[in-house]
């Protein structure tokens, strides 16, 4: 029978343009995340978004977007994640950090 663990889920909301020390802020978070021992991150890119500045990101062809969404997902225990917000913070100068509880399965 499968058991489950509690977890936490960390997402990160932001522009695919926003930058960290010159280099693109998802993936400073990704590194940080993986030098911190985090379990695992991914980054998804959207399609289509907007932000609080209401401004209308898309991929459609008529309406090019070089600042698409993007989502940073960390899940891993309460604590690696409450600990990884205090890396995190510093780095984000707009944007959203949402936390979620959740139950996570890890195969075998």
């Amino acid at each position: 029978m499968a058991t489950f663990d509690n977890a936490l889920r960390l997402r990160v909301y932001l522009g695919e343009t926003d930058k960290h020390d010159g280099k693109p802020l998802y993936e400073a978070i990704v590194f940080a995340a993986r030098e911190e021992g985090l379990a695992g991150a991914t980054v998804l890119r959207g399609p289509m978004g907007f932000g609080r500045d209401s401004r209308i990101r898309t991929s459609k062809i008529l309406r090019l977007s070089e600042d698409l969404p993007v989502v940073v997902e960390i899940i891993d225990a309460r604590e690696a994640i409450e600990a990884f917000v205090d890396t995190l913070t510093p780095m984000l100068h707009s944007g959203l950090i949402t936390l979620d509880d959740v139950q996570a399965l890890r195969p075998d």
